[in-house]
């Protein structure tokens, strides 16, 4: 991969990353509840799935399930499904202040992962924008296994860093609004909404 593709792969993820999805609203919710240090586990569970996607798509079965709508459709309803069942839970969650406090205790870092995994890994669109994506900075005449080990790195890089410092330290800036009953209701339905609207529209568009 010359320097000039790797420069455009980094811009091209860049405004990726920024534009906000199911990934940025499970940062920002982890931030405001577990901590802003903590909610790196969930970012990790988020990168560990766009590796999956890409390793899907260099392996040929991206195509696959892009071209079967009954795959795509069983992964896109699942995916739309457990983000609606994340955002009804954050809306029916108590504002008891003491209650979430052991409930942030309670969460460990294999908890807040796994819900970083199955949010980013229960996308279809994400394995179709990769089809689309990858082969703009693949160049089959050479090495390719090096050209995904790049892509990869670049990727997971460029998501971590703006997920972390501007999600959830967006959403830690906040957190001082959300230390009252009143401030964790507003928390909880804001929060509760962007996931069911972000699951609708999974399902939908």
């Amino acid at each position: 991969m010359t320097f000039s593709v790797w420069l455009a792969l980094l811009g091209a993820q860049a405004l990726i990353s920024f534009s906000p999805g199911a990934g940025a609203v499970n940062t920002m919710s982890n931030s405001l509840t577990v901590g802003f240090r903590r909610s790196m586990w969930g970012i990790l569970g988020q990168q560990v799935a766009l590796l999956v996607h890409i390793a899907v798509v260099a392996a040929g079965v991206g195509l696959l399930v892009a071209s079967s709508p009954v795959a795509f459709n069983i992964i896109r309803f699942g995916g739309a499904a457990y983000l609606v069942y994340l955002g009804i839970r954050k809306l029916l969650q108590s504002p008891d202040l003491e209650e979430q406090a052991e409930i942030r205790r309670a969460e460990g870092a294999f908890s807040l992962f796994r819900r970083g995994l199955w949010v980013n890994l229960l996308n279809p669109k994400a394995i179709v924008f990769f089809l689309a994506f990858i082969p703009q900075f693949i160049r089959p005449s050479e090495p390719l296994l090096g050209q995904y080990g790049i892509l990869a790195g670049t990727v997971v890089a460029i998501d971590v860093l703006v997920m972390w410092f501007f999600y959830a330290a967006t959403a830690k800036s906040f957190r001082r609004f959300t230390q009252n009953p009143r401030g964790q209701i507003v928390l909880n339905r804001v929060f509760g909404l962007l996931f069911v609207a972000v699951g609708i529209l999974l399902a939908v568009a």
